[in-house]
């Protein structure tokens, strides 16, 4: 559950209290330093300090650089991946963060901007050894901190993790079993908001797929056990104290670079399947392609989907490099306009940082969320904002510490190389159709 350690009527001065701007972190062995506030786009490249370059026991590597935010956090830039076999790295992402976590409460009785209105950034908390097996945990400078004699806080954690099978593939002749067990490279923070914990988690495959997850944990707000509302759940002995329920709704910002152009263009495909026709053993498929042009709110349905697609680069069978979006479980929240929709494309605008309560500045009349944004630009440098909700009616099991619920989705890639990146060399020339006689 929700709410703050001084109770549900959470003041909103804080908003008021932090500076905008942007404030980066560094090691533990490098002093944190300023980047310079006027910059559009970052610099070609970061010190070493605000540098993550990892690369994993299967052959790829993965380089971004990292800052964080007053309002975001955690934000990562110039995201690059380099499989085995690719002679330079493969520009990815000009940046991705998170752009709100807007949390109604199901009694209407309050609502929270966690980015831009209850100091999530400024929760950024301090993690030992144990949370990071393995890995490096960074000092981060965190902006406004609560506690401005100590702005450090030990609280990114960068970590490699197995995560199961790659692929298995058993020979066509004899018993030859190929098969590879997966490496990611994982990046996250834990930031307190009341009496939540929001664990942010980016975890890099070694096949390109980039997966953005939050996980909720912390404790149910002792606060919220109302019991006359009949809005919520029994925790407790009997049927007195009733967790009031309430959603997130998670919204993320990526700003897709691939190839190093940020004139990428999106695509929309639908699928539709029909009766068998005459004669036919099964129902017909066709799935058809829609270039989208221009700012989109966009909803997932069966067998749809997108991708945004490089204009300048190309793998090694001449098929233009994508990344595609791949939705997770969602509960959409339609109580705002805002929330009404799973993800919106729009044209780059570097006002525009939060999908609610956007405090980047765009001026009067420019609306305050994305989907006021979605006004008909022809998309040049198109900007994806994903929108993951979840709905959260407690239980019993939630308490006490409550286990993490995570929501969130995916990036894969579609094209980016002319085969399985992780291909064992023994199988590196069955690409395409196979010709007589190889």
């Amino acid at each position: 559950m929700r709410v703050n350690r001084i109770g549900r009527a959470r003041g909103r001065a804080l908003t008021g209290l932090l500076a905008a701007g942007l404030a980066f972190g560094g090691t533990a062995a490098v002093p944190a330093v300023a980047l310079p506030r006027a910059a559009a786009q970052p610099a070609a490249e970061c010190s070493a300090a605000y540098r993550i370059e990892q690369r994993l026991s299967t052959g790829t590597t993965w380089r971004m650089c990292w800052r964080y935010d007053t309002h975001a956090g955690l934000v990562l830039e110039r995201v690059s991946y380099q499989p085995p076999g690719e002679t330079r790295p493969i520009k990815v992402l000009n940046s991705a963060r998170l752009a709100q976590i807007d949390v109604p409460y199901d009694d209407g009785s309050v609502e929270y901007s966690d980015l831009t209105g209850a100091g999530f950034a400024q929760g950024l908390s301090a993690m030992t050894p144990a949370e990071c097996p393995g890995g490096t945990i960074k000092a981060v400078k965190v902006p406004n901190a609560p506690d401005p004699r100590h702005p450090n806080v030990n609280g990114l954690c960068t970590t490699t993790r197995s995560r199961g099978h790659a692929y298995r593939m058993q020979s066509d002749t004899g018993n030859k079993v190929y098969q590879a067990q997966g490496k990611d490279l994982l990046i996250y923070t834990v930031n307190k908001v009341g009496w939540y914990e929001y664990i942010t988690e980016w975890r890099f495959q070694d096949d390109g797929t980039v997966n953005m997850s939050i996980g909720a944990t912390g404790s149910l707000s002792p606060f919220d056990y109302d019991a006359g509302d009949g809005r919520g759940w029994p925790i407790g002995k009997g049927a007195r104290g009733y967790a009031t329920s309430h959603s997130h709704n998670v919204f993320w910002r990526l700003d897709f670079g691939l190839d190093g152009s940020s004139g990428n263009r999106v695509e929309q495909y639908d699928s539709r399947v029909s009766p068998p026709a005459r004669g036919a053993q099964a129902p017909s498929n066709k799935t058809t392609r829609t270039e989208i042009t221009k700012e989109l709110a966009g909803d997932a349905q069966n067998m749809r989907w997108w991708r945004v697609v490089s204009d300048t680069g190309k793998n090694k069978d001449g098929h233009a490099r994508s990344y595609e979006l791949v939705p997770g479980a969602s509960s959409k929240y339609l109580g705002h306009d805002f929330t009404r929709h799973d993800v919106y494309f729009t044209e780059y605008n570097r006002c525009e940082q939060f999908a609610s309560d956007n405090l980047g500045g765009c001026g009067r009349g420019a609306g305050k969320s994305v989907d006021t944004w979605v006004n008909g630009q022809t998309l040049t440098h198109p900007v994806v904002w994903v929108n993951v909700g979840f709905h959260h009616i407690a239980r019993d099991e939630d308490q006490q510490p409550m286990p993490v619920h995570w929501q969130g989705f995916s990036i894969a890639p579609r094209d980016v190389t002319a085969m399985n990146p992780l291909t064992p060399p023994a199988l590196a020339g069955q690409n395409g159709r196979a010709r007589s006689g190889s």
